[in-house]
């Protein structure tokens, strides 16, 4: 699919779901139209003299719920589009969790890895101060997302509150745990999958001790996944990223594997394993594969060599349309990324409420929390999946846009 196309995919997935749920068609446009797109160009002076002007992003999808909430990402091929379809996932996924967000998404079009630390510096705040009018606590809530860090969050936190006048913690999330971050947020994520993954199994059948695992992407999501269902006792075989990958049928040694990758930042050439092609990930014999790295990896030409019983959506994203067709005909159960990994930004709703409040709460509380959250929304998915006779990303996607029209029916037309 060309990426001109993901919006177009967001709303072939929406209208499945609004069909189902017979929606009265004034809230299917209204549902289906972002509230706010901006477009602002940055001019940063460069290190070597010259001033380079970068286009920005920042599209608030809806705000009914509440303030947007979504990650800024810097890419070289960051477009509108992009960010619009990006935004509104999040609008569905903060849905989905039953949290007091609406979705947003923002994205800068540069390539960060030819540009100086004080480059980016420059660039993200001249990026915030463009958009000052638009974000805030109770407006619109940035987070990180590709290419964003805790560091980059600590510059829009600052450049924002110089901008008001005094420290505002909770207009970002993702920051440092010393200046207002959430413990427990950096493996959030992959918890949720983890957390997903064991309750599709319970559903299944499927005994999560001595189930087998294939990862597609050993970034922060696919480590962490790995590790959490490692240590619920399933047996991670085979994972592969950016430059190759590793298989052992007795399973690899997660907590080393993870160590290897610190220091060689790829999982290739991990002692005590055999190589794996990258794309030979998705024909493993598998219990559960999760797809942890890009948008788009299954398509229509894989999809039929997926043997897994249970794909659980690490990404955003990673799947077709089309392709997600064939594996519910085949009887896999794909976990969506909506419900998979929203353990991100329901944990991110604790930081911010940890902020507004100043009180911060406990790891082992925050890991609580966020289990009692993923249980209830999965099974609020499944009991919707079992109820309309359809697969589990319709059902999440039913949830989100019954949420979100009853409340927008409720609050009428504003005019």
């Amino acid at each position: 699919m060309a990426q001109e196309g993901i919006f177009g995919a967001m709303l072939q997935e929406f209208d499945g779901a609004a069909r189902l749920l017979q929606l009265d068609p004034g809230l299917w446009k209204v549902l289906t139209s972002p509230k706010r797109q901006i477009i602002v160009s940055c001019p940063v002076a460069m290190d070597n003299g010259q001033i380079e002007v970068f286009t920005g992003y920042r599209v608030q999808y809806n705000i009914t719920l509440g303030p947007a909430k979504g990650g800024i990402r810097y890419h070289p091929d960051v477009t509108l589009d992009e960010v619009k379809a990006l935004a509104a996932w999040m609008t569905w996924k903060c849905a989905v969790a039953g949290i007091p967000f609406g979705g947003g998404k923002g994205g800068i079009i540069c390539d960060p890895t030819k540009m100086s630390k004080r480059e980016l510096e420059a660039l993200t705040r001249r990026y915030v101060a463009e958009i000052i009018d638009a974000i805030g606590p109770d407006k619109d809530v940035p987070a990180p997302d590709v290419n964003t860090n805790e560091q980059v969050m600590a510059w829009i936190m600052d450049t924002y509150s110089m901008h008001v006048g005094h420290t505002e913690t909770a207009v970002v999330t993702g920051k440092p745990v010393v200046m207002g971050g959430s413990l427990g947020r950096r493996e959030a994520t992959g918890r949720g999958v983890m957390i997903t993954t064991r309750e599709a199994c319970k559903h299944l059948g499927i005994n999560i001790k001595g189930a087998t695992v294939a990862v597609q992407g050993f970034g922060n999501v696919g480590s962490v996944s790995a590790d959490l269902l490692n240590q619920n006792g399933a047996k991670i075989v085979a994972v592969t990223d950016w430059k190759g990958g590793v298989y052992n049928e007795k399973g690899l040694d997660v907590t080393a594997l993870i160590a290897w990758v610190n220091e060689h930042k790829t999982v290739a050439g991990f002692p005590g394993a055999e190589p794996l092609a990258a794309d030979k990930i998705f024909e493993m014999d598998v219990d559960i594969l999760i797809p942890a790295a890009l948008e788009n990896q299954i398509t229509t030409e894989n999809s039929s060599r997926i043997k897994a019983k249970i794909v659980a959506e690490g990404a955003n994203g990673p799947t077709t349309p089309e392709a997600h067709k064939q594996l519910h005909n085949r009887g896999v159960f794909v976990i969506p990324d909506i419900l998979a990994n929203a353990g991100g930004v329901t944990t991110s709703y604790f930081e911010w409420v940890q902020d507004r409040h100043g009180y911060f709460w406990e790891e082992w509380d925050v890991n609580e929390r966020l289990e009692r959250k993923m249980n209830h929304m999965f099974h609020n998915v499944l009991e919707t999946a079992l109820k309309y006779k359809t697969d589990m990303r319709t059902a999440a996607y039913v949830v989100a846009i019954n949420r979100v029209a009853q409340v927008t029916k409720l609050r009428g037309m504003y005019a």
